[in-house]
Order: structure tokens, then C-alpha cells, then sequence
């Protein structure tokens, strides 16, 4: 989200997040001031290998409650983000295959995983990766899936809620702009609309 008119739109269909991208080369990227999000909402930063004094002079300016980290971060730096007050979701890629061996060490550093497909960027793609992936997952820990979510995947996001995996969020982006940064807002209230349909 970028611009002010756009997010407060937005805004009247509850979303539980909404994410700001602080990353320079990204078409999104959020140059200027963000505003106040309702109590219901949770303002996500989402940085790639970002310094510790960016992500904390961005977390202060911006109010934000959650950081969404799409580079290489170590363990480490993931508590020292942690330590800042706010969620840390941690971003791994997906392409044909994944070894879920390597989130082991990041089972106490951060408060949820999030799953993207491997592509020329760290994010924001707009391309799916196999989900079937995901019947190997070996953590409890809730996580965010993203990469290329649209309209056409309803009855496939409604048959993963319907397992035990513990998908926590869904993470929608390009399938539903008309250009960077600026949502298309009937399409994110019909995509919402169905996904509840029992």
C-alpha cells in the first residue's frame, strides 16, 4: 500500500494486516509518510536485508507493528528486530522444492514463517509455487502464504484451511493492482467474500 486514499479504501475491509514496502528497488517502495492504521489493523514493514538502524528508525516513523524480512537474515537478527517490540515474519522461497530443516533455527527468533515463490525478485513476483509442498511442513508454527494469490485460487486456500497445516494469513498483492502499490478494492471484497463461503 502507498497511497492515502487507496489504503483508507482498504481500510473498510477489516484486513488483519496491510503491508508498507521500505525496500528501495521495488516498484512499491513507500517514500514518504504512511498514515494511521485503525486498532484492528497492523501495520507491516517489509525490508530486505535491511541495517538494524533502518528497520528502527522505520519501525518508530511509521508506528509499525509487525516486519515482514525478505532477505538473508540470520537468527540473530531476527531477535534483535524481535527486540524492537514488534512481529517478525521471516520469508522463505519456494520453487520446485524446499527443505524445511533450514527454519529449525529460526523456530524461537521469529513469530511466524512466510511462504513465496523464488523468483527474479525477493517478493511481489506475482507467480505461484506447488502447494502440495506444504503437506511436508514439520513446524507448528503459524505462517503467512503468498506468491500469486488471485481469484482462481478460492477452492484451493479453502482446502488447506480445511487441513491441519497452521496457515495463519493469506498474503495477496500484484493479482490485485491496477498498478504497483494501488489495490483494486471490489476485487479484494470479492476475493474476501468467497473465501468465507462455506
Amino acid at each position: 500500500m502507498r497511497e492515502r486514499e487507496n489504503i483508507e479504501a482498504l481500510e473498510g475491509l477489516k484486513p488483519d494486516y496491510m503491508g508498507f514496502i521500505f525496500w528501495a528497488p521495488s516498484s512499491r517502495y513507500v517514500s514518504k509518510e504512511t498514515p494511521p492504521l485503525p486498532a484492528h489493523i497492523k501495520k507491516v514493514g517489509v525490508f530486505v536485508d535491511a541495517s538494524l538502524d533502518y528497520i528502527q528508525s522505520i519501525v518508530t516513523s511509521h508506528h509499525l507493528q509487525a516486519v515482514q524480512l525478505h532477505g538473508i537474515e540470520t537468527t540473530e537478527y531476527c531477535e534483535l528486530i524481535q527486540n524492537l517490540g514488534v512481529e517478525v515474519i521471516k520469508a522463505f522461497s519456494i520453487k520446485d522444492d524446499f527443505d524445511f530443516s533450514v527454519l529449525e533455527e529460526y523456530e524461537n527468533n521469529c513469530n511466524y514463517f512466510l511462504f513465496d515463490t523464488k523468483g527474479a525478485l525477493p517478493g511481489g513476483n506475482g507467480v505461484g509455487f506447488d502447494w502440495n509442498i506444504l503437506n511436508h511442513y514439520p513446524s507448528e508454527k503459524p505462517f503467512f502464504l503468498s506468491g500469486g494469490i488471485g481469484l482462481e485460487h478460492i477452492s484451493k486456500l479453502k482446502a488447506i484451511l480445511n487441513t491441519s497445516l497452521p496457515l495463519y494469513a493469506i498474503d495477496v498483492n500484484s493479482k490485485f493492482e491496477s498498478v504497483p502499490g494501488i489495490k483494486k478494492i471490489g476485487v479484494l471484497k470479492q476475493f474476501k467474500k468467497k473465501l468465507y463461503e462455506l
